[in-house]
């Protein structure tokens, strides 16, 4: 017997999420006092941020192939 994959339709796009994801880090961080702890999550949103950053780059219509 072959296993079949799970396989869940995206309805938001990748740099939506991204961005829920680091706005909620940010919000999490933000109640948090002065600290290890803090900084961590911050840390998280801005690789967050990059991240959805390139994702917006490499998408763009702006970007070309090498010749």
């Amino acid at each position: 017997m072959t296993d079949s994959r799970r396989r869940a339709k995206q309805t938001r796009s990748l740099e939506d999420r991204i961005a829920e994801n680091s706005a909620k880090l940010k919000e999490q961080a933000s109640q948090l006092p002065p600290g290890a702890e803090r900084d961590a999550m911050l840390k998280l949103a801005r690789i967050a941020e990059t991240g959805s950053h390139l994702s917006e780059w490499l998408n763009s219509p702006r970007l070309q192939s090498p010749k």
